[in-house]
This record gives C-alpha cells, structure tokens and sequence, in this order.
C-alpha cells in the first residue's frame, strides 16, 4: 500500500479460479458493509487455514485506482455488536495469496455466487506491474474503473 491513508489497486476480473490455485494459502473473509453515504465502512472476520481469526474495520472513500482508506484492527465483541447492521450488505470470499515478484495477487473466489476477481496493491499509481502467467491465463480484463466490481457494490 503506498501509505497509512490511502490505497492504489488493480482489481481484475477473472473467467475461473487460476489453475492449482490452492497451493498458495488462503483466508475466508466475511465482510460487511455499514449504512453511510460518503464513506464506505466496513467489518470483517478473517479466517486463516491455521485455524486462527482476526477481525478489522476499514473505512474507504474514493473511487478508481487510488483511494483513501483506514484499516484497524478490532476485537470480537465489536465486530459481533455491528455485524447485524450490515444485513443485506455482505460479501463472503475465499481469498488466496499470489506471489508475483515483489507485489502480491490477492485472488477473491466469492462464495455467494459465481465470481473470482484478483487485484494487487501499488505504491504509485503508474507502478509497471507484470500478471503472473497463472492469472493472466484466466483473465477477461481490467475492471479498476467500474464501479460494479467494488466489494461495496457487490454486496447483498
């Protein structure tokens, strides 16, 4: 990430998860959206195929390639106190970790529906960036720009 408040990604959208995908570790994410207008909050509970759980509250603002944003981390109880409040505002997801040089594929396969997007995080927005084969070869084009792609959109 390019600093403490703000976020320049590429997201993608892909055809199918890449092949042999899970040999690379994973997280499931269930992540929901609180009501706002102008910011965009949201709360997850990541769980690792260690069996561990951590929780988080991100507030975005901003659209497109660079975005302001916060992240913390926070305790059970808070995230059991709001999650109710993000009903029909949910996203659930498997995301895995691609190695690509010294930048990482985050590869999302949505467990509500059929969809798989990957995005990589930059330090600079006209960071060169290179698509590992393994994603490139179930690519169908980039969707950074459109806004039905965002997790916030996708939510229900």
């Amino acid at each position: 990430m390019a600093s403490d408040d703000r976020e320049i990604e590429r997201k993608y959208l892909l055809r199918a998860l890449p092949e042999g995908i899970d040999r690379w570790p994973a997280e499931v994410i269930d992540q929901g959206y609180l009501p706002g207008e102008k910011i965009n909050e949201r709360v997850r509970r990541i769980r690792g195929s260690d069996g561990s759980v951590r929780y988080e509250r991100t507030c975005k603002m901003g659209r497109g390639l660079e975005r302001f944003e916060f992240q913390e981390s926070i305790d059970e109880t808070f995230f059991t106190t709001v999650w109710p409040l993000t009903r029909g505002k949910r996203v659930f997801k498997r995301r895995y970790q691609v190695p690509a040089g010294e930048l990482t594929f985050e590869v999302d396969e949505f467990l509500d529906r059929a969809l798989v997007l990957a995005e990589v995080e930059l330090e600079r927005c006209d960071q060169e960036i290179s698509i590992p084969d393994v994603i490139s070869a179930v690519l169908v084009r980039e969707v950074t720009d459109e806004r039905e792609y965002t997790n916030h959109a996708l939510a229900r």
